[in-house]
């Protein structure tokens, strides 16, 4: 991710409906796993989640190939080092939790990167990843996004479990406003996170909320979310 999306993200993401509700996912999913321990948030864009893992109680490191990005983190008083997601300088089995959030699709060698986020989870520990879904929904948002991929259900968890991480659950999210990101996409001209007007940003946040209440995670959406642990021999 370029610096100046990271900074966007950064200057956005308090605010903005898709970052909150990515972080009330997050939330839910760290009250589910109980006890804290430790984890590392890879490809952190300037720690927006990772706040989320403090908040509840984790020792959270930042590891982003961005120096950008590892200065904003810090900024914010948190732990980051420089680090390539295909090669992290961590020791093995050394986080009880991992996060690559929308981080997969900026790399070439995907199957390197989900290949070290389970060599550095412990035995029994969970990763959390996200990665937006479909071909079909490939536009200039991705290209100024420095996507090189959108992914299939099978396709992650085909990825995942040839690393040898057990997938425990895989589900679409952002998918009552598929049609509208669909739509908007083919006539934008580069990256859609941009300031949103209140109004509609509180009409955008009450759409993606109802996902929380409604059955519709089996259905096509614009991301994928899932949940996957290493196994414990």
């Amino acid at each position: 991710m370029e610096a100046t999306e990271i900074r966007r993200t950064v200057e956005l993401e308090d605010r903005h409906w898709w970052y909150r509700e990515r972080r009330a996912i997050l939330a839910r999913e760290l009250r589910r796993l109980g006890t804290p321990g430790r984890a590392l948030d890879v490809g952190a864009a300037g720690g927006g989640n990772t706040r989320v893992l403090v908040q509840h109680g984790w020792d959270a490191l930042v590891a982003d190939y961005s120096e950008t990005a590892v200065e904003l983190a810090r900024g914010r008083g948190l732990k980051a080092i420089h680090a390539d997601a295909r090669d992290l300088p961590l020791p093995d089995r050394s986080f009880d939790l991992v996060l690559a959030l929308d981080v997969l699709e900026h790399i070439e060698e995907d199957t390197r990167a989900a290949r070290e986020l389970l060599r550095v989870l412990r035995p029994g520990g969970t990763a959390l990843i996200s990665v937006p879904c479909d071909m079909a929904l490939w536009s200039a948002h991705d290209v100024a996004s420095g996507h090189v991929r959108r992914y299939t259900y099978d396709g992650l968890h085909a990825l995942l479990t040839a690393q040898g991480l057990t997938i425990d659950r895989v589900w679409s999210w952002n998918v009552l406003l598929r049609p509208v990101v669909a739509r908007r996409r083919k006539h934008t001209s580069g990256s859609d996170v941009m300031e949103t007007p209140r109004l509609v940003n509180m009409g955008l946040t009450a759409v993606i909320m109802l996902e929380r209440y409604l059955p519709v995670k089996s259905r096509p959406g614009v991301s994928l979310i899932a949940r996957a642990h290493r196994p414990r021999q």
